[in-house]
């Protein structure tokens, strides 16, 4: 079988839909930001690392300089209007905090809260990090990890009370559609 083939607008459309998170970082002035990110992904299981591609222009990348840690936070789907808002505008021209009233509270092991709305969440301190084009891949080390009883258990989410957000391309989200248990 041949299949007729198309090329992508760019390269990495053929990776997504892919989970999207909040981050929210602890800036300089103790200012508190939050960006919306779907470029991440795990990295290693002894010690719990992940990694997130962040523009180094972007106001996120000078808040981790600065504080050297974050909370990447998980929404449900209910959350594709805020998540939208949040990645599509800056924290050095808003507090987008304030502006899009996302409520903090604080984590077990870092000083940067996280988002009380979010179904699961990370606690994570920079270990290290390596430009690549036009971003810093952040590499984590992750300190503390929860998600919401009420949708997942120790072996994750349960699909049938939680659907976390996926980003596709823009505007475009998804949700994750039903279990498939192979074998």
């Amino acid at each position: 079988m041949n299949a007729e083939e198309v090329k992508p607008k760019r390269f990495y459309y053929i990776l997504h839909p892919r989970p999207v998170v909040v981050i929210i970082t602890r800036c300089a002035n103790g200012k508190i930001n939050a960006m919306s990110a779907s470029w991440i992904t795990p990295v290693s299981e002894d010690h719990p690392t992940i990694a997130v591609a962040i523009d180094r222009t972007s106001f996120t990348h000078e808040c981790l300089e600065y504080s050297g840690e974050a909370t990447i936070n998980i929404p449900s789907f209910i959350h594709a209007d805020l998540v939208y808002k949040i990645g599509t505008s800056s924290g050095r021209e808003i507090d987008k905090i304030e502006r899009f009233r996302i409520t903090l509270i604080g984590s077990k092991k870092i000083s940067t809260p996280r988002w009380s709305e979010a179904v699961g969440w990370l606690e994570v301190k920079v270990d290290r990090y390596i430009d690549i084009g036009e971003v810093r891949l952040y590499v984590f080390n992750v300190v503390e990890s929860y998600m919401r009883k009420d949708v997942a258990g120790e072996w994750g989410w349960d699909t049938r009370k939680a659907s976390i957000l996926h980003h596709g391309v823009g505007r475009a989200f998804y949700t994750v559609g039903r279990v498939l248990l192979a074998g």
